[in-house]
C-alpha cells in the first residue's frame, strides 16, 4: 500500500467499472451504453496518462469517431475481434493486435460487430488544452485545466 491506501498491484477485474458510461452530451451519450470501462489509471492515481480496460458489447463502440489535437492514443486488443474504423478505412482486429494514433492523426474509433464481447486496453495522455475533432458529428470538445471535457456544437454553441 502507498500513502493513498491503494495497493501497488491488483487484478484488473477488482477495479470497479467507471460509474458514468459517457461524458458526451445527448444525443451522443446514449450511443455509449454498450461499452463499460475500468479506469485503471484513475484507480492508481496516474496523472500523466490514462489507461482504460474497456469491454465493448456486441453492437457497441468505444467512442465517437474522433482525433485529438494534442493527445496520443494506443489501443491493444485483449479479447474478441473488434473493428478499427478510421477515416480511410476499416481493419478487423484480433487479440494481440494494437493500433496507435499520434496527435493530429486521422479520426478513429473501435466498434464491435461480432456476437461476442470485445475487450481492449486504451492508453492516452492527459494533455490539458487538447481539442477533439468529431468529423461525423456536430460536436467538438476541449480539455479544461481541471481535466474535464467541455463540449460544444461545431459553431461554438455550448451543449
Amino acid at each position: 500500500m502507498n500513502e493513498r491506501n491503494v495497493p501497488s498491484a491488483v487484478a484488473a477485474e477488482e477495479i470497479p467499472w467507471h460509474a458514468k458510461r459517457s461524458s458526451y452530451p445527448e444525443p451522443y451519450a446514449s450511443r455509449m451504453t454498450l461499452r463499460a470501462r475500468r479506469s485503471l489509471g484513475d484507480f492508481f492515481g496516474l496523472k500523466n496518462f490514462g489507461v482504460n480496460l474497456t469491454t465493448i458489447s456486441p453492437g457497441g463502440e468505444t467512442a465517437l469517431m474522433h482525433s485529438h489535437s494534442k493527445q496520443d492514443e494506443l489501443v491493444f486488443v485483449v479479447q474478441g475481434k473488434p473493428t478499427l474504423v478510421t477515416e480511410s478505412g476499416e481493419t478487423e482486429l484480433e487479440p494481440g493486435m494494437c493500433a496507435g494514433f499520434r496527435t493530429g492523426d486521422e479520426a478513429h474509433h473501435v466498434v464491435n460487430r461480432t456476437e461476442q464481447d470485445a475487450v481492449i486496453l486504451e492508453i492516452g495522455d492527459r494533455t490539458t488544452g487538447d481539442e477533439v475533432r468529431y468529423p461525423r458529428e456536430d460536436l467538438c470538445a476541449v480539455m479544461g485545466e481541471d481535466g474535464k471535457w467541455r463540449f460544444a456544437h461545431k459553431d461554438g454553441t455550448p451543449y
